[in-house]
């Protein structure tokens, strides 16, 4: 990667005016505030359905759209739905992803749309699908949930699904991929480049599963063996017990990565680059016994390795690919991602916990590295600063060459601090750009509710001083 800078913001996060944000006017507007603050890349979180804690890390789907990015008002413009269906859309508040609200109501909005689809479109919607089977297999397996009262696979009685409802999800597909291409070109044109996330497992009950059992370690009975998680860490005593089946690597091998190969490809169609979620299970994972009370039972199962990454670089060829190599690092780990080439992540906010000579201190950046303040995992920065112990926070200003009394400049001299580092790419999550608290905080890991919810106003994004930013990427050769 060229030295390059970035902020990361889910859609999700996005203004406009119905209750989470879209492919619309607001995501062109977010472009163009990237392009004058002399930012190259936007990073994203994954597209695919949220889960019921409105997670978009355990889907029905890894190809499948997220129904709610899709954008009304384009909608509209083409006659789909009315003007005052349009209006009984709107959000009661700016600042918060109303998700009660968009389970009740946005997919029967989204129906009504589908069913004003003429014939020719239609047409044009089933070519698409047939060109990208995972999509369809997608809309498919949506279509049974329905004709099964959205019970999990392993529950169904009916394995046909009704036409019309099979048609509706295959719009939906369409039109999210339809829409999302043209932000994506609107963001090229701009000399914005984004970056997506991959979480590296699917949910049990999935489209994925279902459809390619043989790839997953399941019993007869159709449930895991044995399923993902982390082990104790500085962060929870107890691990984190995520409870996504896992890969067969063995039967996964056998056909070349089939399926790994189709994920990949459709990524890099909808992104110029991605984030591999938790690189360190293709070295070795966390295997916990199904139906263990914690992460504790686990043990480390060694992953697929290099064969694996070779694949990936071939599929990936010259577009970049990020390793998320955080967590409980080993000397093989830190191997094979040197051996993959890809760029590994650092934090600034890990560079504090002890350690003294931590690798996520940005004086040991390595040039082939993505730096960020935090992820969507962390405490916003200024959340960070406020709540540090003192003595650590009273070192972590002195390495940012800020007066210990004067501690409200923290974040800003983080930045500056990130921004003259080795690191290829620095990337900024929306919040710090703003300088905003922990109650602006994305997700909180191992915590199910309060989550996925921050939102970004107009008025938020255009008070910031872009000329500053656009000094400093200037200042430390970032543009």
């Amino acid at each position: 990667m060229n030295r390059a800078s970035g902020v990361l913001m889910h859609v999700s996060s996005l203004f406009g005016d119905f209750s989470v944000g879209s492919f619309g006017e607001g995501a062109k507007s977010f472009i163009d505030f990237l392009e004058k603050g002399g930012f190259t890349y936007w990073q994203v979180l994954p597209f695919c359905m949220v889960d019921e804690s409105n997670s978009p890390y355990k889907s029905y789907s890894a190809f499948g759209a997220n129904p709610y990015f899709i954008d009304l008002p384009t909608l509209a413009a083409r006659g789909l739905i009315s003007k005052e269906e349009l209006d009984s859309a709107r959000q009661a508040s700016p600042y918060l992803c109303e998700y009660e609200r968009l389970r009740v109501e946005r997919i029967s909005l989204l129906r009504r749309a589908a069913i004003s689809v003429g014939e020719v479109e239609r047409g044009e919607i089933d070519a698409f699908l047939d060109l990208h089977p995972y999509l369809l297999s997608a809309a498919e397996f949506l279509a049974l949930k329905s004709a099964n009262n959205d019970t999990p696979w392993y529950e169904w009685q009916i394995f046909t699904p009704d036409a019309e409802e099979l048609f509706f999800w295959k719009f939906v597909q369409y039109e999210f991929f339809t829409q999302w291409m043209e932000i994506k070109s609107y963001a090229n044109e701009r000399g914005v480049k984004i970056i997506g996330d991959i979480p590296i497992y699917v949910a049990h009950d999935s489209a994925d599963v279902y459809a390619n059992r043989e790839q997953f370690l399941l019993g007869e009975d159709n449930f895991p063996l044995c399923v993902a998680g982390v082990p104790p860490d500085y962060f929870s005593e107890d691990g984190q017990l995520w409870g996504n089946p896992l890969y067969n690597w063995r039967e996964m091998k056998k056909d070349g990565y089939s399926w790994w190969e189709s994920r990949m490809k459709y990524m890099l169609t909808l992104f110029d680059g991605v984030r591999i979620d938790h690189f360190r299970g293709l070295e070795s994972y966390w295997s916990i016994p199904y139906g263990a009370k914690s992460a504790k039972e686990g043990r480390w199962v060694k992953g697929p390795g290099r064969a694996f990454i070779d694949k990936i670089k071939e599929i990936a060829g010259d577009k970049t690919v990020i390793a998320e190599d955080l967590g409980d690092i080993t000397p093989q780990v830190d191997s094979l991602v040197k051996y993959s080439g890809f760029p590994g992540m650092r934090v600034f906010q890990f560079g504090f916990l002890g350690e003294e000579n931590s690798r996520h201190l940005p004086h040991n950046y390595p040039k082939n590295s993505i730096a960020y303040t935090g992820t969507h995992d962390n405490n916003t920065l200024l959340g960070y600063v406020w709540e540090m112990d003192g003595s650590l926070r009273e070192k972590m200003l002195d390495y940012c060459n800020c007066d210990r009394e004067d501690w409200s400049l923290g974040c800003e001299r983080i930045i500056k601090t990130m921004m003259a580092s080795h690191a290829d790419t620095v990337i900024f999550p929306i919040q710090d750009i703003f300088v905003f608290g922990a109650d602006t905080r994305m997700n909180t890991p191992g915590t199910a509710v309060d989550n996925w919810q921050y939102r970004i106003t107009e008025e938020q994004l255009n008070s910031v001083d872009v000329s500053k930013f656009r000094y400093l990427n200037r200042l430390y050769g970032r543009i």
